[in-house]
């Protein structure tokens, strides 16, 4: 069985969430307190062996080949000042094999998947979105490879979602049960309300695909939007292959949109050193005084919707 060498980020869409922010800046490189979004997808696939990394851009993204690229002068900087914590952590971003390729077109995300055939040659491979980071004993890219040494299949993450929600995810209806934490799968539905949802397991943003899914994504037709989804293409690649469904375990941050954002660089402010204590501080007077606004505002009963919800982070040390 081969190993998994490559991985595909895709960082060619327009970012139209974040506006105006995005216009000129790359929504990747919004920082989570102090470090890229992708920065942490570039750091997850190293840590689980990946190789060569290749990352889909389009217009608008040199700063995110900027950021992977060598600073002579600020190293040269850093150093005669004997910043060498600081030196280390810009020398971090430039000790990696990283690759770009240009979308010419924002087609959707299959079409930056088949951008990548040529680099990706015939074997299987990581699709890792920027939008989702997350959490675990092991990373979902290291739990998704695991899987693939037991199956040979290509390998979706999913996670188990509130019921409630799964108009916002594509979904599995899976066939059976393989493991506690696998699945196979019979179809996949995009985006169902909660009354047509085959199941609360949605799929978020990493997979492994062997490279028959060049050959799916190729004869897939333009679906919605005037894009090629690589969700059709997943499910043309099923009616020849099995694919199955690795259920994660952990923390999931959803970085985006805008209140996810939000809340992940809180989460990681409460365990960065720099930021913790203060931020802690901070996050306790602030619910003090949203309590204090709640108990004061007259018409809290009368309108319950616009009750402030109580603001809660969990801390890990």
């Amino acid at each position: 069985m081969k190993k998994i060498r490559k991985a595909i980020i895709p960082a060619a869409g327009l970012g139209t969430r974040f506006l105006p922010a995005t216009k000129a800046l790359a929504k990747e490189m919004l920082p989570i307190v102090d470090k890229p979004t992708i920065q942490f997808i570039v750091e997850e696939a190293r840590q689980a062996g990946i190789e060569d990394i290749v990352i889909v851009i389009g217009k608008n993204k040199r700063s995110i080949e900027d950021h992977f690229d060598a600073n002579p002068e600020l190293e040269d900087a850093l150093s005669a000042s004997h910043k060498d914590e600081m030196l280390d952590l810009v020398r971090q971003t430039t000790d990696m094999n990283l690759y770009f390729i240009r979308q010419s077109h924002p087609r959707g995300l299959g079409d930056a998947v088949l951008t990548a055939k040529d680099f990706i040659g015939n074997e299987p491979f990581m699709v890792m979105l920027g939008d989702d980071l997350n959490e675990g004993q092991t990373s979902l890219t290291q739990q998704l490879i695991k899987s693939y040494q037991k199956t040979g299949a290509s390998t979706l993450g999913v996670m188990q979602v509130p019921h409630e929600e799964t108009a916002k995810y594509g979904v599995i209806d899976p066939l059976t049960k393989v493991a506690s934490d696998l699945y196979q799968v019979k179809r996949f539905v995009e985006k169902p309300q909660p009354e047509n949802a085959p199941s609360d397991l949605a799929i978020i943003g990493r997979y492994l695909f062997t490279p028959e899914i060049f050959t799916a994504l190729e004869r897939t037709p333009i679906g919605k939007g005037n894009e090629l989804q690589l969700t059709d293409a997943i499910d043309r690649l099923n009616q020849t292959q099995r694919v199955f469904a690795h259920r994660f375990e952990g923390q999931r941050y959803d970085v985006g949109n805008k209140l996810g954002w939000l809340e992940t660089n809180i989460a990681y402010g409460l365990r960065h050193p720099e930021t913790r204590d203060g931020l802690r501080a901070y996050l306790k007077t602030l619910t003090q005084l949203l309590d204090a606004e709640d108990a004061a505002r007259p018409d809290k009963h009368s309108h319950p919707e616009l009750k402030r919800p109580k603001l809660s982070v969990s801390v890990h040390h």
